[in-house]
C-alpha cells in the first residue's frame, strides 16, 4: 500500500515555515502562484503576511485569490483589492486577484458531478503553486484545507456557484450536500491535471483553529490551542492527517470543531478527491522538530 509522508513541525513560525517547505524536497519552477485566503474583513484568523512573508519571497511568489460569491467585502474586484492591501499583503509580494479579467474553464475528467470547473483566467500565467492553507473549521465544508483551497479558492466567483450547487447555479446554498463536497473534488482534480501534479506543493498551517472560516467576517473564537504545520505533496493525504490530528489531540477545546467537521461529512471531500486519484488517505506524519 502506498503511503504518503505528510511533514509536521509543532513550531508556527516564518522559519520552520520555510523548513517544512524544504523538507518537501521539490523546487517549485518558473512563475509561482502562492494560494491564499485574503480573508474577509472583519476576521482576523486569516494566516498573517509576517509569517508567510519569508518563504513566499523566497519562492518569489505572486499571492494569488479569486473573488467570492457571497455577501461581503470581497465579491467585486474593487472591494478584493481594499482587502488585499488593507490585510498587508500587498506590501510582502506582489498580488494576483485571478479572476480580474474572467475565467477559463477547466475540463473534469469522470466527475462526480460537474463537467467544468471555472477558475480565474490568470491561473494559465503560473508555472507552479503552493497552496498555503490556513486548515479551520467551515460553516458548510466543515472544514477547510488544502482541497478546499484548491477548489472554491481557486475557482472565479461563478465558478464557486457552480461547485457550490453541484453544477446547478441556482443552487448555490441548496444543493444536496455530499454533492457540493463532490464537486469540490471534481474542482480539485480538474487543477491537478491542468498544472500538474509535479507542479504543486500543499502546506496547512493549523493555528488559530476556529470552527468558522476565514471567508466569515464574525468567525467564533478558537475553543482548541494551535497544531502546528503540516507540509505535503498529496493534498488528500495532507487534509486527512489534520482532521486526524485535531481528533487526536488531547485538548477538550476539540469538540467543537471535531463536531463541526463530523455534522459536515466534511472528510468526504477527502474521500471523493481520494477516488479521483489525487491522493491517497494513508500517510506516515514524519517531524521536522
Amino acid at each position: 500500500m502506498k503511503q504518503a509522508t505528510v511533514f509536521f513541525t509543532k513550531e508556527i513560525t516564518s522559519d520552520s515555515l520555510k523548513r517544512i517547505y524544504h523538507a518537501l524536497g521539490v523546487n517549485l519552477k518558473g512563475k509561482v502562484a502562492i494560494k491564499i485566503s485574503s480573508g474577509e474583513p472583519g476576521g482576523h484568523n486569516y494566516l498573517k503576511p509576517e509569517l508567510i512573508a519569508p518563504l513566499v519571497q523566497e519562492l518569489n511568489g505572486t499571492i494569488v485569490e479569486c473573488n467570492t460569491a457571497y455577501e461581503g467585502k470581497r465579491n467585486n474586484t474593487k472591494d478584493h483589492w481594499e482587502a488585499i492591501k488593507n490585510h498587508g499583503f500587498t506590501e510582502i509580494a506582489p498580488c494576483d486577484i485571478m479572476d480580474e479579467d474572467g475565467e477559463i474553464a477547466l475540463p473534469v475528467k469522470n466527475p462526480f458531478h460537474i463537467s467544468e470547473n471555472f477558475v480565474g483566467a490568470h491561473l494559465q500565467n503560473y508555472d507552479s503553486m503552493l497552496m498555503l492553507s490556513h486548515f479551520k473549521g467551515h460553516m458548510m465544508g466543515g472544514f477547510g484545507g488544502a482541497l478546499k483551497n484548491m477548489s472554491i479558492g481557486v475557482a472565479s466567483s461563478h465558478g464557486k456557484t457552480n461547485i457550490h450547487g453541484a453544477g446547478d447555479v441556482s443552487k448555490i446554498w441548496t444543493a444536496d450536500h455530499d454533492s457540493f463536497l463532490e464537486s469540490m473534488a471534481d474542482a480539485d482534480s480538474s487543477v491537478v491535471d491542468f498544472m500538474g501534479a509535479e507542479n504543486i506543493v500543499y502546506i496547512n498551517i493549523a493555528n488559530r483553529l476556529s470552527v468558522d472560516c476565514d471567508c466569515d467576517s464574525h468567525p467564533a473564537e478558537p475553543e482548541m490551542g494551535d497544531l502546528g504545520i503540516f507540509a505535503s505533496l498529496d493534498p488528500v493525504a495532507l487534509d486527512w492527517a489534520c482532521y486526524d490530528a485535531v481528533k487526536n489531540a488531547d485538548d477538550p477545546g476539540k469538540a467543537a470543531l471535531i463536531e463541526r467537521m463530523d455534522s459536515r461529512n466534511a472528510i468526504h471531500t477527502a474521500e471523493a478527491a481520494e477516488q479521483h486519484g489525487i491522493g491517497t488517505r494513508h500517510y506516515v506524519i514524519q517531524s521536522i522538530d
